[in-house]
């Protein structure tokens, strides 16, 4: 058996026995410029937090995400709690929606993200996601 091989934010895979999970290679944002230039593109409003979204034109087909919570969240237990629960709806949903070439933000809402049940928040980011790649009129 063959060790593991990293597929993007903490998705893992057998390789080469089985396929990968991903086809997508998706990475995290570190860097407070790639959250300021996402933050000035697309954004949509969603029940349990707010997704922001360009498109970088760069030619680099996979996908960066990041996560936000401020202080108005709570203290850091309530700020840890929401951004646990982003990345990992982001898992669940980014692989079969989100689009190469594009960075995504994720923004915890205060009093929602940590309330709102995850079947919920996970229909909120596929509905903010195909509102977002919709054709504009």
């Amino acid at each position: 058996m063959t060790p593991p091989e990293e597929t993007g934010i903490g998705i893992t895979a057998e390789a080469p026995c089985a396929p990968p999970a991903v086809s997508l290679c998706i990475t995290t944002m570190r860097h407070r410029p790639e959250f300021l230039r996402t933050a000035s593109a697309r954004r949509q409003g969603a029940g349990g937090f707010l997704v922001q979204a360009r498109c970088r034109n760069d030619g680099k087909p996979g996908v960066q995400v990041g996560f936000t919570a401020s202080k108005k969240i709570g203290n850091a237990v309530f700020r840890n709690r929401a951004k646990r629960r982003l990345r990992e709806i982001a898992r669940a949903v980014l692989p079969q929606l989100a689009q190469p070439g594009w960075d995504y933000v994720l923004v915890a809402r205060p009093g929602v993200t940590v309330d709102r049940p995850f079947a919920q928040l996970l229909t909120d980011l596929e509905t903010a996601l195909r509102a977002i790649h919709a054709p504009r009129a």
